[in-house]
């Protein structure tokens, strides 16, 4: 497996918002993390990158032990990450956006660096704007470019947190057809999402969060159709309005 998350528990001001996730996920495998807002899904995959430190447990990721606060600057290099918001800088253009990372943390020469960028733009369908400043950009070629800035790196592992939540309704579906694709191409994904018909349709593996526990995991049609567990019969009442 190229993650597995052990008894991880984390408390922000006395509130345990992980109390004991083990989870895994093996190469290739786009999993789904469902749940209400508030339940610890976007906590989860802060700790699987990092960005959060553990109370208790222990987290590997492609054989990278992410518990071990000295590992982090490894992590960082074997794990992307696209958050809510786009993150972009907005003095640079589309491909300095993709390329600043593969040149301050890689070490790579410009022509390099701006080759796999354009190849990384080319992926999420923005060849033709590797020029253009964010604020030239609709909200869901923003969060392309986001999604070029981090598969440019050639990550083991991608990390989604909510990446379609601050868009407008019509252009989520250009970012969810690029993490399809990802999928598709056997990148290994863990998604963060309120999109059901995402999860239902792309995921190897669903995986419902409910009060900072893992309450159930399995494929899609029987998350969906026949769920083994009531809260998990609840939140799909509520978030599918059946």
């Amino acid at each position: 497996m190229i993650i597995d998350v052990r008894q991880v528990r984390k408390s922000f001001g006395g509130v345990e918002v992980l109390r004991g996730v083990d989870l895994t996920v093996e190469k290739g495998q786009a999993v789904v993390v469902i749940g209400s807002s508030g339940s610890g899904k976007s906590t989860l995959l802060r700790t699987i990158n990092s960005l959060e430190a553990l109370d208790a447990g222990e987290i590997w990721v492609d054989g990278i032990a992410v518990h071990e606060a000295r590992n982090a600057h490894l992590v960082h290099r074997h794990v992307g990450m696209v958050f809510q918001q786009f993150n972009l800088f907005p003095h640079l253009t589309a491909l300095k956006n993709v390329t600043l990372a593969l040149r301050r943390v890689k070490k790579l020469r410009t022509a390099e660096a701006e080759q796999l960028g354009m190849a990384a733009l080319e992926r999420v369908g923005l060849g033709a704007k590797a020029q253009s400043y964010p604020h030239q950009l609709s909200g869901g070629q923003q969060q392309r470019v986001a999604i070029g800035r981090a598969i440019a790196m050639e990550p083991a592992v991608m990390l989604f947190d909510e990446a379609t939540s601050a868009l407008d309704p019509e252009l989520v579906g250009e970012v969810t057809r690029v993490m399809r694709q990802l999928a598709e191409e056997g990148m290994t994904m863990v998604v963060v999402t309120h999109e059901m018909g995402f999860a239902r349709d792309t995921a190897d593996r669903v995986v419902f969060v409910d009060g900072g526990v893992v309450v159930e995991d399995a494929a899609p049609e029987q998350i969906f159709t026949a769920p083994q567990h009531e809260r998990t019969r609840r939140f799909l009442q509520r978030t599918l309005g059946g």
